[in-house]
């Protein structure tokens, strides 16, 4: 059990203030939707970068990716360097779209592309996976270590009381608190994971020859075998890049982040940020949890790892900077998820049957929706403990619900012949094929791991989508053909900087040189 001092808990109640002013002091004087959603699309490159990366380097990720390490080995933070080859991905082919369309949600484009029906279905889609995995899971795993830190709290309790006062701040402040606070969090967030990381390489001497004999070879291996519990090497190639496809440039509390910049090269040079960023998990996470399996043997589970590290070598003092960094990640995710779910429910479905409201009052509702959604989430992250495990958890139901969306997005992107109702209906079939194969995976009809289910049930819905089109053929061609295909022309499209190339050239070369060195 790990005990504060009064010098912890000053830490963690001066984040909470600073935090809270933040919020106060961004909400003054902002009352359109605009500023409440997207920060008056005003946002700048390194604002937008760190905030991606807070954002997804939640309290979840703290605990898995130890865990896991500890567990399997390396090969979880093939997550992390895979995200910043999908952003590099987004910064060229698919940033230019969205900047040009200046949507307010990715909803929103796919019904420029098709029409308003894939609009509600992609927005409901998305926003049960807002709630139920990125802002519950959040919550859960929070909860879970503060109570841990903190004796006398229930999870229940810990959960309502994060959940308020993120969904507050988040509500009076819409994106720009978001974003700013995330600044704020990622560095709190990356320098506490930074202590941690030296203190446990400093068991071993500073010395990575003593890490590697002390280590299992296995488990200091980034590609693994295609039997491998953790990443196996064909997931890698197919189901990882999929899910990330759909988280970084898909989930709208992630790409709403990048519509709030200010433009082209603001958003090329922060995806190019987030995804240099993404390369510290490794080091500061994952290879610490790796060591964890010599210096603490026989935990009886893997997300005792992260705690257990905290308890046994932070010294007096520091350990309020750790929980700091834990609040900081588990907040940073709440905020993002909860106001990209009040834009979903506000633009997608309030705005379109009330055309009428002003600004101002489509601003209140996203207040008032932030409130209630909090509220759900809060009352449902406590039941995630009555599944098998919080990373399969949320990384299974990623590759079951997410691939059908990723293949009708790039398809649509790409195919000017995809009509809007070969579109739905391949969409609709590919989550009904995703669900049986759910359902036999359970029953122990199939073995497969879930990140090549997420690459076969992409590439079934693709499938799907490719015959519907040819079925419905010129009956699924809309008057206004052209106009929707104009939201995904090349001709015209804004042209990436210069130095966002070159940028992403060095992220992709530094990941090379990453997966050298630990294949």
């Amino acid at each position: 059990m790990v005990h504060l001092g009064a010098l912890d808990y000053a830490a963690i109640a001066a984040y909470f203030l600073v935090t809270a002013l933040i919020g106060v002091f961004v909400a003054r004087g902002r009352t359109t939707s605009d500023d409440l959603f997207l920060a008056g699309r005003s946002l700048g490159p390194l604002a937008v970068g760190f905030s991606l990366f807070a954002a997804n380097v939640s309290s979840d990720t703290l605990i898995g990716l130890p865990g896991a390490a500890y567990r399997t080995g390396i090969s979880a933070a093939n997550y992390e360097w895979m995200a910043g080859v999908v952003l590099i991905f987004t910064a060229l082919f698919v940033l230019p779209v969205l900047m040009r369309a200046r949507v307010t949600t990715m909803p929103e484009l796919m019904e420029r592309r098709f029409d308003a029906r894939m609009r509600k279905y992609l927005s409901a889609v998305t926003l049960f996976l807002s709630i139920v995995l990125d802002t519950a899971g959040s919550l859960y795993a929070g909860a879970l270590i503060i109570t841990t830190f903190i004796p006398g709290l229930t999870l229940w309790e810990t959960c309502l009381i994060v959940a308020v006062f993120t969904g507050i701040y988040t509500a009076a402040g819409g994106l720009r608190a978001v974003v700013y606070t995330d600044v704020m969090q990622a560095i709190v967030l990356l320098v506490g994971s930074a202590v941690l990381a030296t203190i446990v390489f400093g068991k071993f001497d500073y010395s990575w020859h003593n890490v590697v004999a002390a280590v299992h070879p296995d488990k200091l291996s980034l590609i693994r075998p295609l039997d491998d519990p953790g990443v196996p090497w064909l997931g890698l190639l197919t189901g990882l890049p999929i899910v990330g496809f759909y988280y970084w440039t898909m989930n709208q509390y992630v790409v709403q982040r990048i519509l709030g910049a200010r433009d082209l090269r603001a958003a090329g040079r922060a995806s190019v940020i987030a995804a240099s960023l993404k390369l510290l998990p490794l080091f500061l996470m994952t290879i610490p949890g790796a060591m964890a399996s010599v210096l603490l043997p026989g935990l009886d589970h893997p997300d005792q790892v992260f705690p257990t590290m905290v308890a046994t070598f932070i010294p007096a003092g520091l350990t309020g900077l750790i929980v700091a960094g834990l609040i900081a990640a588990l907040m940073s995710t709440c905020s993002a998820t909860l106001n990209s779910a009040a834009t979903l429910v506000t633009m997608d479905f309030i705005q379109p049957r009330r055309p009428d409201m002003s600004p101002a009052r489509l601003a209140r509702a996203g207040r008032i929706t932030t409130i209630v959604i909090t509220l759900l989430a809060a009352l449902w992250a406590p039941m995630i403990q009555h599944f098998q495990g919080l990373w399969a958890y949320l990384q299974q139901v990623f590759a079951f619900v997410a691939s059908p969306l990723v293949a009708t997005f790039l398809f649509g992107l790409w195919s000017k012949r995809l009509g809007a109702s070969a579109a739905l209906r391949g969409l609709i079939c590919g989550h009904a094929f995703s669900a049986l194969f759910f359902v036999a995976r359970e029953l122990g009809w199939i073995h497969l791991h879930f990140t090549i289910i997420a690459g076969v049930v992409f590439v079934a819905t693709a499938l799907f989508t490719w015959m519907w089109m040819r079925v419905l053929a010129a009956r699924d061609r809309p008057a206004d053909d052209d106009r929707r295909i104009a939201v995904i022309a090349r001709q015209g499209l804004q042209r990436v900087p210069n130095d966002v190339l070159w940028a992403a050239a060095g992220v992709l070369a530094a990941t090379a040189v990453i997966l050298g060195v630990f294949w």
